[in-house]
């Protein structure tokens, strides 16, 4: 990632907190590794994210880990690739009370082998497994998302 996108991306990932979805959701962003290879987010649930049962509301549980493979993935790829989250699915394990936790993190290896399944098939979907844990390791639900990329230069130009 050059400089200039790698600023623009601290900067998101910094306003992000405010982002009315986030923000209202009492979803945060509370770490992430300076090349955007990781990140973890806490949803405190609180009176206006609870479910009629008190405890955490879905989308919300879901909303806090949308987003964040597909941010891993843009920041690690050149600007040749096109990147979009393509699935999604979630299975609720626990009641989600208190505080809960999500990480999202790919190694290196992770993006070598993207880089050259989509350089050598031109797109592909690649899924990743993620959990909400409460601040005592249990899992609360666990999401599996769906990644697309593709290379931007197999897309046809528009007539």
């Amino acid at each position: 990632m050059n400089k200039s996108n790698q600023r623009k991306f601290r900067r998101l990932i910094r306003l992000i907190n405010w982002y009315p979805p986030y923000l209202f959701s009492g979803i945060k962003v509370v770490d992430y590794a300076d090349d955007f290879s990781s990140f973890k987010t806490k949803l405190k649930i609180t009176w206006y994210n609870r479910n009629l049962m008190g405890t955490a509301f879905g989308g919300s549980l879901y909303s806090m880990c949308d987003p964040f493979f597909m941010f891993i993935i843009i920041t690690q790829l050149s600007d040749e690739y096109i990147v979009w989250d393509k699935t999604a699915s979630i299975e609720f394990v626990k009641p989600g009370k208190g505080t809960v936790y999500a990480e999202f993190k790919l190694s290196p290896e992770q993006i070598s082998d993207i880089k050259e399944a989509v350089d050598r098939d031109g797109k592909g979907v690649f899924e990743f497994p993620c959990e909400v844990k409460d601040g005592n390791g249990n899992i609360i639900a666990k999401l599996q998302k769906g990644v697309y990329v593709r290379r931007k230069d197999l897309v046809k130009p528009k007539a």
